[in-house]
């Protein structure tokens, strides 16, 4: 246990409040008897409610709806007959069919705890749908913070006896330096080598990434060969003048990788334990472009790619944002929080 352990009785005297933090049960679904197991995984619905119809298009009449957290059994995937062209697909759950843009596919798996972190910190991931976390004050004890999801990042820096005498995580904030707790078999530790560099030997200049806005596509290429193609989200075409000064339509232009942060608290930064809240902490992969904070990075709160849904950013999923990170330059080591430099060229058009 680190030098950080807080006093047991501390932890102890303020109840189990990690019955409420494990993302696994309560808002699972369950199948109903009869009804084979699902092929796809389960899925977390990552908007405030999404109507379930009875055929796979928006057309079909809504039969039921499901909820901001509920995990569902993802039964089988097909492709809806009116499209949208961009993203087909929609899931067959138990009572109809739901759009699969803002399901996030999730796991389930635990992970043993680590015994110690380095002092600098270690890079994690969330692999439970979500893990509401817990911060941990004098004078009134343990208090509901963030609910962390599946695939966001953390920076580890404790390991700590929770509230239910279990090994819990002491996380830190990139953004205020705040730490709270999740537990610990929740997270697991990201090794060193899903953080190696890719493609190391080519030469920095023969790295670049374009970005078409009218496909919503991003290819990055090295010299001619095009090493990755995929789908990404842009932000959304300005509307009227934007209250904070800053557009949300992503930028057009020649830029270059300023920084890079595999671990970054985006949103207000505010002290709250409401989900409503423009709060996303762990934003996994980013790697910022324009000084006004414009960066690729993964999401965690859609799966509609292929459509403009960002404020300036360039949304990706998890997989394409981490190999991002990985491939561009400046190249970022395993303890590093951020690293800026003059990177990957990306052309935005």
């Amino acid at each position: 246990m680190s030098a950080n352990l807080l006093n047991r009785r501390e932890f102890l005297t303020f109840g189990l409040l990690a019955a409420g933090a494990t993302g696994l049960s309560g808002f699972r679904e369950r199948l109903p008897p009869g009804e084979a197991p699902p092929i796809h995984g389960y899925g977390r619905i990552a908007w405030d409610w999404l109507p379930v119809r009875k055929k796979p298009t928006f057309y079909a009449d809504e039969v039921d709806r499901r909820y901001l957290d509920q995990v569902i059994p993802l039964l089988n995937v097909v492709e809806g007959p009116d499209g949208p062209a961009h993203n087909p697909l929609w899931y067959r759950i138990v009572g109809g069919y739901i759009y699969s843009g803002y399901i996030q596919p999730v796991e389930t798996v635990l992970y043993a705890p680590a015994r110690t972190v380095p002092k600098t910190g270690a890079l994690a991931e969330v692999t439970v749908p979500f893990t509401d976390s817990l911060r941990f004050l004098r004078n009134s004890g343990w208090q509901p913070l963030y609910r962390l999801y599946y695939r966001s990042t953390h920076w580890v820096t404790s390991v700590d006896e929770g509230p239910d005498g279990a090994a819990w995580y002491g996380i830190t904030s990139d953004r205020h330096g705040q730490v709270y707790h999740a537990p610990a078999e929740h997270i697991r530790l990201i090794p060193a080598s899903e953080l190696e560099p890719i493609s190391p030997d080519v030469p920095a200049a023969d790295k670049h990434i374009e970005i078409s806005i009218d496909r919503q596509t991003l290819t990055a290429y090295e010299d001619e060969e095009v090493v990755l193609k995929t789908k990404v989200a842009t932000g959304l075409d300005q509307q009227g003048k934007p209250s904070n000064g800053i557009p949300t339509n992503t930028p057009k232009g020649s830029f270059r990788v300023g920084r890079k942060m595999p671990s970054r608290h985006m949103g207000n930064g505010d002290l709250v334990s409401n989900i409503t809240n423009y709060e996303l902490p762990g934003v996994p992969w980013v790697s910022y472009f324009v000084a006004t904070g414009v960066a690729l990075h993964g999401a965690y709160w859609h799966n509609n790619y292929g459509r403009q849904m960002s404020h300036g950013c360039v949304n990706m999923s998890p997989d394409d944002a981490k190999w991002i990170y990985r491939w561009t330059v400046p190249i970022a080591d395993e303890d590093d929080w951020y690293v800026d430099g003059a990177g990957t060229v990306i052309r935005v058009f």
